[in-house]
């Protein structure tokens, strides 16, 4: 199978930047699946990567090798990282955005080499497409770089038990359809509180009128806040933190 190498970044389209990521990788590894995820997260926003990380690294056949950039600490003493985990590997920024694999069982990180060639505003194209030719080439991760033990880990927070038996979270992400994505987990059903306002948890978007505001249980398993035909976080004025609180059905 032709080595596969994904990319996600916050590099948009409109400049060249992925076209170098893309020369680099394709001139070491000119049969190279390379898979292009998304280069339209905001700009340096290092949860919401974090999160897109989460969603898809496993979806990914073994040996798939994911280059992640979003990096606002590029040439600072951040280190750049490759990461064997679950029989794949990724490569990034020692920021948290790749916190998903590391949080698996058995993972290991290594710190990968600066040359001193390297543009230190350019990390993507200088120091991780290179780390992620050699693996898609079969290289040992203990080749590409020296066993780093103290790595970035950012988590989802937790929601917590209020004294009424609510459950009380928070927004975690917005979507780009609008979605308010909470870390509310509801198998039991219920309803959502978002500052006095009550939105019963319903089965599918199809399940509302139009226009009409409700909550679900997104494909990550957690609570969505959405907008029938439209966006829940613009009809709300919705950011991301802010509280939200699980009522759920008494037994």
């Amino acid at each position: 199978m032709r080595p596969i190498i994904t990319l996600l970044t916050d590099f948009g389209t409109a400049d060249g930047y992925v076209a170098e990521l893309k020369g680099v990788l394709y001139s070491a590894v000119p049969d190279a699946n390379i898979v292009d995820l998304s280069h339209d997260l905001p700009p340096q926003d290092i949860e919401c990567a974090r999160l897109a990380v989460a969603r898809y690294w496993r979806r990914f056949p073994n040996g798939t090798v994911h280059v992640v950039v979003v990096d606002p600490g590029v040439g600072s003493a951040r280190a750049p990282l490759a990461i064997s985990s679950d029989d794949r590997f990724l490569v990034g920024p020692d920021n948290g955005v790749l916190s998903p694999s590391l949080l698996a069982a058995g993972s290991r990180a290594v710190s990968l080499p600066v040359p001193p060639s390297a543009s230190a505003t350019f990390h993507g194209r200088d120091v991780f497409a290179p780390a992620a030719a050699s693996l898609a080439l079969g290289t040992p991760i203990d080749e590409v770089g020296r066993a780093f033990l103290d790595p970035v880990i950012r988590r989802t927070p937790e929601a917590r038990r209020a004294a009424d038996g609510s459950v009380v979270g928070e927004v975690i992400a917005i979507d780009r359809f609008g979605n308010a994505i909470t870390n509310l987990i509801a198998p039991r059903g219920g309803s959502v509180d978002l500052a006095g306002r009550v939105m019963p948890i319903v089965r599918t978007y199809a399940d509302a009128g139009s226009g009409e505001i409700i909550a679900v249980i997104g494909s990550n398993g957690f609570v969505e806040l959405a907008q029938r035909d439209g966006s829940a976080a613009r009809a709300l004025g919705i950011a991301r933190g802010v509280q939200v609180t699980l009522r759920t059905p008494r037994a």
